[in-house]
C-alpha cells in the first residue's frame, strides 16, 4: 500500500501484477501542487513489457506536465503511443479553490465519486485507448465538497456494486482495505481510493 496525503487530500494506492509477470502493465501518477491534485492510472493493452512500456509513457507526461488540462495531458501522452501496444488511461484533477473535480478517460478505467450528500456520480468513458490515432476527449467538471470520496481503478479490479462499497467504507482508508481483500491475481489491478477533505 502506497500512501499520500495533504491537508486537502487522502489517498490509498494498490498495484499488484497479473500472477507469473515480473512487471504490471498498469501505471499510476499521483502529485500535488499547492493549488490542486493530480492522479491517474494507466492500463497498457495486454500484460507483461511492452504492457507496461506503453503505460509508463503516463507517469513520465505528468511528471513533467501536470499543470496541464486532462484532456491536453491525454493528447500528450496520446502522441508518445505511436508504434507502442497502447493504453487505457484516466485522469482526475482537483482545483482547491474552485472545489472542482475534472475527469478525462480514455478506455476501460473507471471513476465513482460519492458525495458527501450521499450521491454517486458514475462518469461515462470514451471508448478505446490512446494508441497515437486521433482521439476525441471529454472532459466532465463536477462540483465538490468536504468528505467527497473518489475511487479510481484499472479492469483488473472488479466491483460488483461499486455503490455499495462507497457507501459501506466510510473512509478512503477502510475502503482501501475492502476492495484490497476481493482482488484476484488473474490480472494486473491498481486503484486509488480518496477522500477529499476541504
Amino acid at each position: 500500500m502506497k500512501t499520500f496525503e495533504n491537508e486537502y487530500v487522502e489517498a490509498y494506492i494498490y498495484q499488484q501484477s497479473k500472477k507469473g509477470n515480473k512487471d504490471s502493465g498498469d501505471a499510476y501518477y499521483i502529485h500535488s501542487e499547492e493549488d490542486y491534485f493530480i492522479c491517474a492510472i494507466a492500463d497498457g493493452l495486454g500484460s507483461g513489457t511492452d504492457a507496461k512500456e506503453s503505460a509508463e509513457v503516463i507517469p513520465n507526461v505528468l511528471e513533467e506536465y501536470h499543470h496541464e488540462s486532462p484532456d491536453d495531458l491525454l493528447l500528450r501522452c496520446n502522441k508518445l503511443m505511436f508504434h507502442k501496444r497502447g493504453a487505457a488511461v484516466g485522469i482526475v484533477k482537483v482545483y482547491f479553490t474552485q472545489q472542482t473535480l475534472e475527469y478525462s478517460c480514455v478506455g476501460n478505467i473507471r471513476l465513482y465519486i460519492l458525495q458527501s450528500n450521499g450521491q454517486m456520480i458514475y462518469p461515462l468513458p470514451v471508448m478505446g485507448y490512446l494508441s497515437g490515432r486521433p482521439q476525441s476527449l471529454r472532459t466532465q467538471r463536477y462540483p465538490y465538497h468536504k468528505n467527497d470520496r473518489f475511487f479510481l481503478h484499472s479492469d483488473g479490479v472488479s466491483l460488483r456494486s461499486p455503490k455499495k462499497y462507497l457507501q459501506e467504507n466510510t473512509t478512503s482508508y477502510q475502503l482501501y482495505r475492502k476492495i484490497e481483500s476481493t482482488i484476484d491475481s488473474n490480472d494486473d489491478a491498481t486503484f486509488i481510493a480518496a477522500s477529499l477533505l476541504h
